[in-house]
C-alpha cells in the first residue's frame, strides 16, 4: 500500500565527524577526511527521519537505489548535516533529494530511493533471522 506522504516533507541528521569515519581509518595512507560511505549514511538518516512518522507499526523505510555525488572534503571533528525532502512518488518509491553541509559549504548532493515495508514481511520474504 503507498503511503501519502506530503511531497516536501522533510528530515535532517547531523554528526561530528570521527576518526572512524574518514578514509585513514580504513586505509592508513589516506588523509583523514570523511568518507564518502559515512556520508551517504547520514544521507540515508534524514531520508529515514522524513518517512518515519508516515510508517504504521511494524513499518520501515528500506532503501531502493543511490544517486549521490560527494563533492568537497572535511575533516575531522567538522559538524556535517544532512538533509532530505521528499521530491516525487513513482508507485511506492520516494525520490528523496538529499544534501549534506559543513556550515552553508555543500559537501554532496543527489537522490536516494526508498520504499516504505512491513519489516517483518520483508525479513521472512529475504529469509533474514530477526536480530
Amino acid at each position: 500500500m503507498v503511503k501519502q506522504v506530503p511531497i516536501g516533507t522533510k528530515g535532517t541528521a547531523e554528526e561530528r565527524v570521527q576518526y572512524e569515519q574518514t578514509l585513514s581509518a580504513h586505509n592508513h595512507h589516506l588523509p583523514p577526511l570523511y568518507s564518502t560511505p559515512d556520508m551517504l549514511r547520514l544521507m540515508e538518516s534524514a531520508a529515514i527521519h522524513a518517512l518515519q512518522p508516515f510508517c504504521e507499526p511494524g513499518e520501515i523505510s528500506v532503501g531502493t537505489g543511490v544517486n549521490i555525488q560527494h563533492r568537497a572534503p572535511v575533516g575531522i571533528n567538522a559538524v556535517v548535516r544532512a538533509t532530505a525532502e521528499v521530491e516525487s512518488i513513482e508507485g511506492r518509491f520516494y525520490q528523496i533529494r538529499v544534501a549534506a553541509y559543513e556550515g552553508k559549504r555543500e559537501l554532496g548532493a543527489g537522490i536516494i530511493t526508498r520504499a516504505i515495508v512491513r519489516a517483518d514481511d520483508f525479513l521472512k520474504k529475504h529469509d533474514i533471522p530477526k536480530p
